[in-house]
């Protein structure tokens, strides 16, 4: 069973810091040193001060901690008396072109085992962020970025509790770098904290975006022991059913190609793949491409191509211990008889990106190919949101990256003490 409560945020004084679009910032792990710089200048107050601390040689987290601890004492951040949950929407332009709308709530959530019933992640995790966000967490005492999590209510139950609480004037918003329009509304009616929490009692909660954070958390709880607010984890809470829900693709960049690994992956995908030329435009390929379809391109022939699988007999017997659900996800088919395969990575590779990057950006894939960053791409299309669900059900996670959430949920907007 999910515990789903409302929580005693501590948050920005709006009066002294003047909006939240100076303050809130995009998750610490999307951000590089020059996006912080500029998200640093923005204000002294913005949030990547202690979610992604830099301290000129020091020690990052105690710049963290002490900076926290200074905004206190200052009146920058202060904690609010009573709990709340928190509506957020947010309008976007995806980036297939499309506006849509999200909508979602902030409370607190118990930590659990991950199982049935219960919570489920759906990506493997990297070691290292998982360590940077625990000494973050023990110097602050406090969730920083939120998690989100995904939940089932066909009927909108949660939403048509809490909508009537964004009739009115949102506590705050802001307008991102990507042009998303983000509206904060505090919703602090007893009533529609219990109709919440009834609703996700008996919900399985599924992770979409941030489970580095979730682990750190469930890790942080069992050090300091006991019961008490360090046993839960703040989360935006988002229905599967959500009309703006959108999942978007995350394309494979890879390096390090000499020649033997060059004809091994050439042999491969022709042996594995139909091979079919394609424009450039076409080299993500559509939702309702049938089988397998993998868009590639390389530095080397420079053709852009479609690959479809021959076979799913080779997946079998690459994947056999995994369900079927599994064997029908694109890059868990790209990973096993591909990266893994033909190229001989290892799991560990894989997680300390060794020969491989991301790219969320079908142009920056193709440019990255052109410029010398990355020798191939694979182009993928978006993981349908239920065969999310249904390999989560399976217990099983997917490889890195298989799914890209947007838009990101803000830093910055509440914060969620630890004791």
């Amino acid at each position: 069973m999910a515990e789903v409560l409302p929580l005693r945020a501590l948050r920005y004084e709006l009066g002294a810091v003047g909006s939240l679009g100076v303050v809130a910032a995009p998750p610490y792990d999307v951000i590089d040193p020059a996006r912080r710089a500029d998200l640093a200048a923005r204000s002294p107050f913005n949030v990547v001060e202690i979610d992604l601390p830099r301290a000129d040689g020091g020690d990052p987290y105690l710049h963290a901690e002490t900076t926290l601890q200074a905004w206190r004492q200052q009146g920058i951040v202060v904690q609010d008396r009573e709990p709340a949950l928190w509506a957020l929407t947010q309008e976007f332009v995806g980036p297939d072109g499309e506006r849509r709308t999200r909508r979602g709530f902030f409370a607190r959530v118990r930590i659990e085992e991950y199982g049935p019933g219960r919570i489920r992640p759906h990506e493997r995790t990297h070691p290292g962020p998982k360590e940077d966000r625990l000494a973050l967490t023990r110097a602050t005492r406090t969730n920083l970025s939120p998690i989100f999590c995904l939940f089932a209510d066909p009927l909108e139950a949660a939403w048509s509790a809490i909508e009537p609480s964004t009739t009115g004037e949102p506590f705050g918003g802001l307008s991102d770098d990507d042009g998303t329009e983000h509206r904060l509304w505090r919703v602090e009616d007893p009533r529609v904290h219990e109709l919440v929490s009834d609703v996700l009692a008996d919900a399985e909660l599924l992770i979409a975006d941030g489970h580095h954070r979730y682990e750190t958390a469930r890790i942080y709880g069992d050090e300091v022991g006991g019961d008490g607010e360090h046993r839960y984890v703040l989360t935006f809470l988002c229905a599967l059913s959500d009309p703006g829900l959108a999942v978007f693709p995350t394309h494979r960049l890879v390096s390090g190609l000499d020649e033997s690994r060059r004809l091994a992956l050439g042999e491969a995908l022709e042996r594995l793949f139909e091979v079919e030329e394609v424009s450039h435009e076409q080299l993500e390929p559509p939702p309702a491409a049938p089988g397998i379809a993998i868009g590639y391109l390389d530095s080397f022939d420079g053709r852009p191509l479609r690959l479809t699988l021959r076979d799913n007999a080779a997946v079998d017997a690459a994947l056999p211990d995994h369900s079927t659900a599994y064997r029908h996800l694109d890059t868990a088919v790209l990973e096993a008889l591909v990266l893994r395969g033909a190229l001989g990575m290892s799991e560990d590779d894989i997680s300390h990106l060794r020969g491989i990057a991301y790219s969320k950006d079908t142009n920056d894939a193709r440019d990255a190919v052109a410029d010398g960053r990355a020798q191939a791409a694979f182009f993928m299309r978006s993981t349908p949101v239920d065969l999310v669900q249904e390999i989560a059900r399976e217990g099983e996670s997917m490889p890195p990256k298989s799914t890209y959430f947007f838009p990101k949920v803000p830093t910055g907007l509440v914060f969620n003490p630890l004791q």
